[in-house]
């Protein structure tokens, strides 16, 4: 068996330009998702987003998500038809992603009248439990679909260039 630097030395560089482009487009997606999800969150809970942008419902998180893209798009040079094909697919991942928000809230209201019951309803806890999971999974395989859709049409110099803006995001949180 060999060794991890072994195996390191005789990866082709090919092999490793690209392993290192995943992982840069799964950050950059992780990132442009998570803003979404945020926003999504913030527009079904009605609580106020960044220094009070948004939370007014479905409109406030459109124009916060127009926001986002407008820098996001600016960050990485994005040409005009790449930003037309983009914007659809990131509307399409706010607007599938803000039902399993509100189901979420629903959840940990579930769960916050099952521990100020009197007693301990430990299969109410749990079906909360079960129910946040099962959302966190519907979301995270939502916002993988939209990481690899959003992966499609960047180059990869651009997801390059995404992913140093949010290394520096990243140092500046």
């Amino acid at each position: 068996m060999n060794s991890p630097s072994e195996q390191t030395s005789t990866t082709p560089p090919r092999r490793t330009f690209f392993n290192r482009m995943t992982v840069v487009a799964f950050a950059a997606g992780l990132a442009l998702a998570g803003g979404i999800a945020a926003v999504a969150g913030a527009a079904g809970s009605g609580a106020g987003w960044h220094h009070g942008m948004g939370g007014h419902g479905a409109a406030d998180a459109s124009a916060h998500v127009d926001h986002l893209l407008k820098h996001l798009f600016v960050e990485v040079d994005a040409t005009e038809a790449q930003q037309a094909q983009i914007t659809p697919l990131v509307k399409q991942a706010m607007a599938d992603l803000m039902p399993l928000h509100v189901q979420a809230q629903a959840a940990h209201t579930q769960a916050i009248q099952a521990l100020t019951q009197d007693t301990v309803d430990r299969t109410a806890l749990e079906a909360a439990r079960v129910a946040h999971l099962q959302l966190a999974d519907q979301a995270s395989k939502r916002l993988v679909q939209l990481i690899a859709d959003v992966d499609e049409v960047l180059t990869p110099a651009q997801r390059s260039a995404l992913a140093v803006h949010l290394q520096k995001m990243h140092v500046r949180s």
